[in-house]
Order: structure tokens, then sequence, then C-alpha cells
């Protein structure tokens, strides 16, 4: 038995592995966060890519120069499909917090000195933050690592399916904007309870500086349904992203 070749066998088949668990891993919610260090993930990819090579299915070894860069290529843009859409799932609660900001009034347009959408910047993040720590908290991330096993059952090595791949990158972001708006309903009601309620007031008291008065109320009736709802917000994320990491498993 050729030695040399044995060893850049199986070094071409943790190269391949690596190669979509380190593209994934790049924009994957929890594990792609910017405030994790480059290192760090580059680590976690390669243990990964160690211990799952021998649990996943693996074509042929690429012969060719152009069979290697094929394959590479197919495994790099399957890893970067999978990271991107659970990205785009993660962009939910920041198009959630874009809203609530919005009708809370804590992007109040009128006093762009004050900062403009620095609230809904601030309440999106906070959200967003809120999301990657709950994937963590009820151990989502050992579901993330079993979608990506289960991925190469549903993208065999060496095939790619462009076609389907864009249709599901459209539903993703369906589902997002979806989401978003379903957990910011509340404040929806909220805004026209409050702004009905001000301008009914307004009608029985002309003198009244309706304004100065309506956005400390709207600020903390924001608030204060944010506080509610935030369970609720981050409860509806997760089951939508582990029904799109079920999607994974054949």
């Amino acid at each position: 038995m050729d030695l040399g070749a044995l060893l850049t066998t199986q070094f071409l088949g943790v190269a391949l592995v690596f190669a979509r668990i380190g593209a994934a891993m790049v924009f994957m919610p929890g594990f792609g966060e910017s405030f994790i260090f480059v290192r760090h993930r580059l680590v976690t990819a390669v243990l990964l890519a160690l211990v799952l090579t021998p649990l996943v299915a693996r074509g042929p070894v690429p012969e060719g120069a152009l069979d290697l860069v094929r394959a590479f290529g197919i495994e790099v843009t399957l890893g970067i499909w999978i990271g991107l859409v659970a990205r785009v799932l993660l962009t939910s609660l920041q198009v959630a917090g874009a809203q609530i900001g919005l009708v809370s009034g804590l992007s109040n347009a009128f006093a762009p000195n004050i900062g403009s959408f620095q609230g809904s910047t601030l309440i999106a993040t906070a959200l967003m933050l809120g999301g990657v720590a709950v994937i963590f908290a009820t151990d989502v991330h050992h579901l993330i690592i079993e979608a990506i096993i289960n991925s190469y059952e549903v993208f065999p090595p060496g095939r790619i399916m462009t076609g389907d791949l864009a249709q599901q990158m459209t539903k993703a972001a369906t589902s997002a904007f979806y989401i978003g708006l379903s957990v910011s309903a509340p404040f929806y009601v909220m805004g026209v309870i409050l702004n009905v309620g001000l301008g009914l007031t307004n009608r029985m008291l002309p003198s009244l500086p309706v304004f100065f008065v309506a956005a400390p109320v709207l600020i903390f009736a924001g608030l204060f349904v944010l506080v509610l709802a935030v369970p609720s917000a981050l409860r509806t994320f997760l089951t939508h992203f582990v029904e799109w990491l079920g999607l994974l498993t054949l």
C-alpha cells in the first residue's frame, strides 16, 4: 500500500469536509459572530472537520487539479449557503428591532441630533444577542452541528442544485420578514391605541402639548411591552430556526 497516496487521500477528505464546515461557520449564528476571535472560529472548524470526517458521506477523491478545484468550490458554496440561510433567519430579530424602535418612538425622525435610529439599532442588537444566547442556552448549537452532518445526505459531495439553493434562500428571506413583523405586531397595536387615545385627548384639551406628553408615554409603553414580548419573540425565532435545521435532515 502506498503510504503517500493514503495520507493524501485522508488529507483531501478532511480538507473537503473543512471546506463546507469552515464556510458555514463564517456566517452561522453563534459560531460566526463578529465578537468571536477568528482564530477560535478557525480552530473550531478544524476540530469539527477532524471529528466529523469519519461520520459524513464522502465522495470519490478528485484526481485531477480541475476536479479538485471544482470539488472545493462546490463544498465552499454549500457551506456559505448553509451559513447565510441561518444568518438570514437571525436577521428577523433585527427587522423586529427596527420596527419596534420606529413604533415606540426610540428612533424619532423629528430629533436627528439626538441620534436618529439609535434606539432601533440598540433594540435590534439586543434582540440578536438574545437570539444567539438562546441558541447556546437551549443547546441548539448541537442541532447546528447535527444539521451540518446531515447536510451530506441532502447535498452529497460533488453535487450542487443552484435552483433549489436560490429557492430556499428566498423562502428564508420571506420567513425572516414574517418573523420580524409577527414579533413587532403587538407594538403596532400598542402604537395605534396610544395614538388614538392621545388624539382624543388633544381634541378634548386643545391647549395640552400632546407632542411633548406623547413622547415619554410612547417610549415607556414601548419599553414595557418590549419586556413582556422578548421571551415570546426569542421563542418564535428559535422555533423557526429549529424547523429549518430539521429540513437538513432526511
